[in-house]
This record gives structure tokens, sequence and C-alpha cells, in this order.
């Protein structure tokens, strides 16, 4: 029997965790009588996408994510469209996407899913040349994701931390929406586009998205008192964000957002500038993941 050739990409600071002996790890767990294991260890921006496209080339059978919701951004981006399906040993900060698909966060318990190399054709989002697989956002938390990305100390108390710092002066604006070919404006604390229900660390703020859904759950959190956040904290971690008086959910396929200036936009967590006007589409069963 022929084994089946998988890569490993590993993002060596994602999460905060040494990864120094995953490899050994792998080669403990892995059932290398069907497997063939490459490892491969990422050093710069969009150095994962790289890896998964020679990957591609190279006709590897599979390509194993192992990082947070940014490393499997970039390989993700790669693989859509393709019939190369992706893996996940979650090693990220938040790891939404690996929690919402029931991914161990286990290292072991994650390479034995490997194993199984059973998988499902997940929707995901297209913004020009930018994909996204969990989700997106602008407004507080894409200056939350574009200040952590500048911070040395990672992990989730790191987060948290960054959460504080921006939420000490951050302001609502002003957004127009067309969702569906339906017109709407709103002045928001943040916009989240999902594509799955939460952003990680099991904080649900669209509870009933769906990544095989053929849609986006458009979630707008509109300006709330200060003294109604410990409420907002527990919807976001009871899954009833969508039972908030300031949070509102439009679901839909093709979404258009234009903010008044030109701020930070955040895909799977990474920041990005998008401009003023980005337009969101859904890409139906575009992507293969082991699960």
């Amino acid at each position: 029997m022929t084994k089946k050739r998988i890569l490993f990409v590993v993002n060596p600071v994602s999460g905060g965790k040494k990864k120094t002996a995953f490899n050994k790890q792998v080669l403990e767990v892995l059932d290398l009588s069907r497997f063939e294991p490459t490892f491969k260890t990422t050093n710069h921006v969009n150095h994962a996408f790289e890896l998964a496209q020679q990957a591609i080339d190279e006709k590897y059978d599979a390509v194993i994510a192992v990082g947070g919701d940014g490393t499997i951004n970039e390989i993700g981006s790669a693989l859509a469209g393709t019939d190369t399906p992706l893996g996940i040993i979650p090693e990220g900060s938040g790891n939404g996407l690996a929690l919402y698909l029931g991914i161990p966060m286990n290292e072991s318990a994650a390479l034995r899913r490997i194993n199984r190399f059973d998988s499902v054709a997940v929707d995901c989002a297209k913004v020009g040349d930018e994909r996204f697989f969990n989700i997106a956002g602008m407004g507080f938390d894409a200056s939350v994701s574009d200040k952590f990305a500048n911070e040395t100390f990672r992990g989730p108390v790191g987060y948290l931390r960054t959460v504080i710092n921006v939420l000490s002066n951050y302001k609502p604006k002003k957004y127009r929406f067309t969702i569906d070919g339906k017109s709407y404006e709103r002045e928001a604390f943040m916009i989240s586009v999902a594509n799955s229900p939460q952003y990680g660390n099991n904080a649900y703020i669209a509870p009933n998205a769906s990544i095989t859904d053929g849609l986006l759950d458009v979630c707008i959190v509109h300006k709330f008192p200060l003294y109604t956040l410990p409420m907002m904290i527990f919807h976001l971690f009871n899954k009833t964000a969508d039972q908030s008086e300031y949070v509102e959910i439009i679901p839909g396929k093709h979404i258009i957002i234009e903010q008044e200036g030109k701020d930070p936009v955040h895909l799977d967590g990474e920041p990005k500038d998008l401009g003023q006007r980005i337009e969101i589409e859904v890409m139906e069963k575009a992507l293969n993941i082991i699960c």
C-alpha cells in the first residue's frame, strides 16, 4: 500500500507555545504504516500559504496546520478549491475553527484524528484575493487584532490584556451595509462576519452560524453601556449573543460593508488593510478539513 504523504506546516510562535518536541510526538502517534510525514517551519508572514502551494504542486495528500486561526487561514487559502485536505493541530491563542469542528486541543488526540483521515467539505468566504474560514471583523475586534499582532506577550492572557487596553478608549463607528441586495445603516461597536459561530476560547458571537450552510452571519454589536459589559460577556460564553438587545444578526451570501475611515479589518484574527469598501462572498464547500 502506498503511504499518504503529509506535510506538517509548523508556526513556531503561534499561541506563545514552544513546539520543539512536536516532530517527535508526530513520529510516536501518527500511523507511520499509512502516512509519511514531512515537517516545515514558517519564518515569515504568508510563508504557510507558500508552503501549502508548494505541497499542492508536489502532490502531497494533505497539509496539516500546526498553529492558530491565522496559520489555518494561510494554508486554507492555498488549498481552497483543490482536492487537498487541510488538517489542524490547534496551537493558537483562540483556536476558534478547531473548537467548532470538535478537534481536540490535546496534540496527541488531534494527531489521532489525522490517523482517521475523515474529512468534511466546508464553506469559506472570499474578500477580493483574500479568504477567511472562521470570522472576519471590523471595529473593536479588528482594533484588538491589529494591536495584538504587534504584542510580544502572546496566548489567551496576552489577548485579554490587549482587549482591556483597547476597550478603555474605543468609540463606536458608522457603517453602511448591503446584504443580499438590501441596504442598512448602523452605528456599531463592532461588526463580525461569521462563517463559524465562535471567535475562539468558546466565545460565541454567532451561535447559529454553520460552516456548511452556504451563509454568513453578519453580527452587528451596537453601542452598549459599559455597565452591561459583564452581561455581554456572559452572552458570548453562554451561546446566547443573539438574545442580547445590543446584538443584531443578519444572514447573507453577498455582503458589502462600507466604513467611514480606513480602519483595519481582521480575517481570522489577522489584521488587513482592505480599504473603506469590503465585499464578501461565500464559496460553498470550498475546502476539505480533516476532523
